[in-house]
């Protein structure tokens, strides 16, 4: 496996991120089923792994605590806190709180779930609106100071917020989704990112799997997945985006590789800055992608992805109105 730099740390090229092991696409697969996936990425180079208080309302960070444990010195482990779940008289819920009191209080219970004593890179999983980035950034460098964490990093966040918050304390990396139908950080925030030493790690880079070409019938998607609420994937709007594949499909080919790993290889030419995240319940799936980091790809054919699919080819916008003003980033 090939590796790059978050911070003072080396990262695999290629991460995973561990959300789908837990939550939101849909009936998560049973925990041993989650651990195998976490052990066959172990065995293929990958170093990075990535959870959050969110996910599974703390189930996913339960599963790769246990299960990473006796390797914990090996691994860049990553966590988010500011968004959690909290338990209201009618059932847990999603709340964005970026407060220094429930930042402090995430952090501490995601290290008890994780089984550490340190996390290395430790997210505002989403910026708080109400609350001012100094005021977070600020709790989170405390929390360094306590040798609770490591390095400090952000989500979803404009080139604005960015530079506010590494004015607090040096960012070390932001996560944000890319892929070749979400090109939203190349208006501003990778750009942003390279002035000021931030690695950029991207989520959903396979296209919340539109881009490995095997999401052809919408019906198969569960009735709790996330994807049903997202505009791209509405039944028209994902027949229109369908329409795109073909031809990605056959660059893949022409390539020799999957269209999975397609999209992976054009994340990792896009810079050397640029670390994915791609996350899977499949151990078959974890190689496919990790296999990723060997596939080079020339400037034409660069070339020809780019012009396939981007923001102006694909249709519809990536979250619903709700949803997009939850987050803090610019839009096309």
């Amino acid at each position: 496996m090939h590796t790059r730099r978050i911070g003072p740390f080396t990262s695999s090229a290629i991460g995973l991120g561990c959300m789908s092991l837990s939550y939101a696409y849909g009936v998560p697969p049973p925990p041993e089923q989650g651990e195998r996936v976490l052990l066959a990425a172990l065995d293929a180079g990958v170093t990075h792994f990535d959870t959050a208080a969110l996910y599974g309302y703390g189930s996913n960070e339960e599963l790769v605590g246990r299960v990473l444990k006796p390797h914990r010195q090996k691994i860049l482990l990553a966590s988010k806190g500011g968004m959690a779940g909290v338990q209201f008289p009618d059932g847990l819920k999603r709340v964005i709180d970026g407060r220094p009191e429930a930042i402090r209080r995430n952090c501490e219970d995601s290290l008890r779930r994780l089984q550490t004593d340190v996390i290395d890179l430790y997210y505002l999983h989403r910026f708080d609106k109400t609350v001012p980035i100094e005021d977070s950034v600020g709790e989170m460098s405390r929390l360094i100071e306590r040798g609770l964490v490591r390095t400090l990093g952000l989500s979803e966040v404009s080139a604005t917020t960015l530079r506010r918050a590494h004015a607090v304390h040096p960012i070390a990396a932001v996560q944000t989704e890319y892929s070749l139908w979400t090109r939203n950080p190349e208006i501003a925030v990778l750009q942003a990112c390279r002035e000021l030493g931030t690695a950029f790690v991207a989520f959903s880079p396979v296209a919340r799997k539109f881009l490995s070409g095997q999401l052809m019938d919408l019906d198969t998607l569960h009735s709790s997945d996330i994807r049903r609420g997202m505009p791209r994937f509405a039944p028209d709007t994902y027949a229109a985006n369908l329409k795109l594949l073909p031809a990605y499909l056959a660059v893949a080919k022409e390539v020799g590789c999957t269209p999975a790993q397609l999209a992976l290889a054009w994340l990792l030419h896009q810079g050397p800055d640029i670390i994915p995240i791609p996350g899977t319940t499949s151990v078959d799936h974890v190689r496919e992608d990790m296999d990723a980091a060997q596939v080079q790809l020339s400037p034409a054919v660069l070339q020809k992805l780019d012009a396939l699919i981007n923001h102006t080819t694909v249709v519809g916008p990536r979250y619903s109105a709700q949803s997009q003003s939850e987050v803090d980033t610019e839009m096309f």
